[in-house]
């Protein structure tokens, strides 16, 4: 198909500096969990980009000097001839494809503890980031920066920025965001200087300056160089000599880099999850930078609509469209575009999975797209499957949910002839309900994707309203049955031993399966959460919304608390405040009689009672297998119908999040009949210089 005429503008080329853009799509930095130790799956993961149409594709942060070491996360390094070779995988890999490779150049100051290399931290005037969850916590303190200590990372950056043209990289990067050390400088609760590098915004600008200014010394006039940096906070802070002192910032630096990339302050606000915040809701803060600088400019805001994006540069917001999510749910997302296949693109949801991920300190995953991270150990491509090895073997897949739709869907691109049947009437399983939570209406895009690729396949049949026992699966006689039966909702309390333990059984007690189907709840209602992701927080803010006296209990020290993980925890805290939902943490519920709860500290064992009439449970599920079971105990009539496999995927197999329920699905469908299942996945290893000394070995 061709290109819709109203996108052309998102395909002109762009100027940056001394290199070119192909197209404004820029796939801008962000951490993807994979390190100078897996430098082969990076380039990989990198190279899909390039190859889905990414005109300029970047790195994730990387450290310029020991001295900036954020394990254990996981950070990448640009430090030796080593660190330059591993990089070098990745722009090769862009660069085959006609993309251009920007690399972050990354010094975290007094955000990061440097746990791995144990010497101390330094920042402006040896402030410390002092959060207050438990994953970001450390005990060491940085140090106050000297001259010589400014001098030292000037001259990291510049051999850095040497390295990074030697590995081929086009756009050289000064990160000045996100709390990191350049950006410390520039807000006065870290920089107390009163040397040339503190007081006035003037000062405290001089050291984003003086980085700018090595990295072009560095760059030789072969590569771009670009400002990462926060506005959100400067934003809001008047200026004696412009609007704000983000306005004045911007005016004192204009025109210095090739490249303005334009962000928020923290993780919460940069990569806020769908569920609090719209595509393109940077806006407001950034939109000023274009009308003070002539250098093109690039930011980000969740962009998976075309119009958005062209929207967002006829009105001179920006000049380049920035994405890391977006990216990540479809590599392929500007090619489509360019192909007139807009509704082909897989939108990112914004649940934030993939930012978990780093969190966790593992390669990205994503709910949308369960190729991301697997494009070179798996040899898994976003757009292409291996074709069904005997020609269209049957498979029935039994449940349309998360799973079940991405197995069918797969299963029916490599040619099977495919069989969906879901005992409901409509598809979607967890999230027929999930989606009509508060803010969760964006996750219909896991189904509705799904569903319209389906329809475009003949050899799938998809049959709603038909729940199969274990006789009309073997009248059917598929070839291969696949179970994603999802799972159910369990009334269980929580042991001290903090795992599910016993059934509370009375009339009042519900789970979130009885508020899907609409079960009437008297007030005061209690939402007794330790599933510790979104699920609670969301049904009691959907409760306390609807009308109902709605108070919240966890035995954790968070609402929500995993959801720290996904960027949610602040604006989960904000929602349920709103809807006037009541907050009890470090609590469990021991038992439920005559109308009241009694609760018992996490810590103490000291009991309190709280009223409740009705309590709702969202704490352990169990897997719906019944029909797995009756049907793998008919081992004679399913081998006399031709049934060769019976398989469980998704949450029927083990509970957990959509992403782990698309992956399973995605990974049974790709690897039936291949002789890949089970098979040891490739490990990747560090680039290692032939001269390095072995190490020695002990007895």
């Amino acid at each position: 198909m061709a290109r819709n005429p109203r996108y052309d503008i998102l395909f002109d080329p762009v100027r940056i500096g001394p290199v070119t853009a192909r197209n404004r799509f820029y796939a801008v930095p962000h951490a993807s969990g994979m390190t100078n130790a897996m430098p082969r799956m990076r380039a990989a993961f990198r190279e899909g980009k390039a190859e889905g149409g990414w005109g300029v594709v970047c790195t994730g942060y990387v450290s310029i000097d020991p001295g900036s070491d954020d394990a254990p996360l996981p950070y990448a390094t640009l430090w030796d001839d080593d660190d330059v070779r591993s990089h070098a995988l990745m722009t090769e890999a862009v660069h085959r494809h006609g993309a251009l490779a920007g690399i972050e150049l990354w010094h975290g100051g007094g955000c990061v503890m440097n746990r791995l290399s144990r010497t101390p931290s330094v920042s402006p005037s040896g402030t410390a980031w002092m959060p207050t969850h438990v994953s970001y916590i450390g005990n060491q303190r940085p140090r106050v920066m000297q001259h010589e200590d400014i001098r030292d990372v000037l001259e990291a950056q510049k051999h850095a920025a040497r390295r990074a043209r030697s590995a081929g990289f086009d756009i050289l990067y000064v990160y000045a965001g996100m709390g990191y050390l350049p950006y410390e400088f520039l807000l006065p609760e870290w920089n107390h200087r009163t040397d040339a590098y503190g007081g006035c915004l003037a000062n405290r600008v001089r050291f984003v300056r003086e980085l700018l200014e090595v990295t072009h010394e560095a760059a030789g006039g072969q590569c771009a160089v670009a400002l990462r940096i926060s506005l959100e906070e400067l934003r809001a802070r008047p200026s004696e000599h412009a609007a704000s002192e983000a306005h004045e910032v911007v005016q004192r630096l204009a025109d210095l880099p090739d490249l303005w990339d334009v962000k928020m302050d923290s993780e919460t606000s940069d990569c806020a999850p769908s569920r609090f915040a719209p595509e393109g809701s940077h806006e407001p803060v950034i939109a000023f930078v274009k009308s003070l600088t002539h250098k093109p400019v690039v930011g980000v805001g969740r962009f998976t609509s075309p119009d958005a994006m062209v929207g967002q540069i006829r009105r001179g917001v920006l000049d380049l469209i920035g994405a890391a999510r977006p990216s990540i749910a479809d590599p392929f997302l500007p090619r489509k575009i360019d192909e007139g296949r807009e509704e082909d693109i897989r939108e990112c949801i914004g649940c934030n999975i993939c930012i978990s991920s780093w969190h966790d300190g593992v390669p990205v995953r994503c709910t949308q797209n369960p190729t991301i991270g697997e494009e070179w150990r798996r040899q898994w491509h976003p757009e292409r499957v291996p074709p069904a090895p005997h020609g269209g073997t049957t498979v029935l897949v039994v449940g349309g949910g998360p799973a079940g739709l991405e197995c069918a869907l797969t299963l029916g691109r490599r040619g099977y002839e495919v069989t969906l049947a879901e005992a409901a009437d409509e598809l979607g399983g967890r999230l027929r309900f999930e989606t009509r939570l508060p803010g969760l209406a964006a996750w219909s895009r896991v189904l509705d994707w799904r569903r319209s690729q389906l329809q475009r396949l003949a050899n799938v049949s998809v049959y709603r309203g038909n729940r199969l026992g274990a006789d009309d699966i073997c009248e059917l006689q598929p070839a291969h049955v696949v179970l994603a039966t999802g799972s159910r909702w369990m009334p269980l309390l929580y042991s001290p031993l903090e795992v599910p333990a016993g059934t509370l059984d009375s009339p009042d007690v519900y789970t979130p399966d009885d508020v899907a189907a609409g079960v009437a709840l008297e007030d005061p209602v209690v939402v007794f959460d330790f599933d510790n992701y979104y699920m609670g927080s969301a049904v009691a803010e959907h409760l306390a919304r609807s009308g109902r006296i709605v108070r919240y209990v966890t035995p954790s020290g968070y609402v929500s608390a995993w959801a720290v993980m996904t960027n949610e925890q602040p604006q989960t805290y904000r929602a349920l405040s709103a809807a006037g939902v009541e907050l009890h943490t470090l609590s469990r519920v021991e038992s439920f009689s005559s109308s009241e709860l009694t609760l018992v500290n996490t810590f103490t064992s000291a009991r309190t009672r709280l009223a409740c009439r009705s309590l709702v449970i969202v704490g352990a599920r169990l897997p719906n297998d019944a029909l797995y079971h009756m049907l793998t105990a008919k081992h004679e009539e399913r081998t006399a119908a031709g049934i060769v496999s019976v398989t469980r995927v998704g949450d029927a197999l083990a509970p957990g999040a959509i992403a782990h329920a698309v992956y399973g699905g995605h990974r049974y469908a790709r690897e039936l009949e291949t002789g890949d299942s089970g098979r040891i996945v490739r490990r990747d290893v560090p680039l290692r210089s032939m001269s390095a000394p072995e190490t020695a070995r002990h007895a």
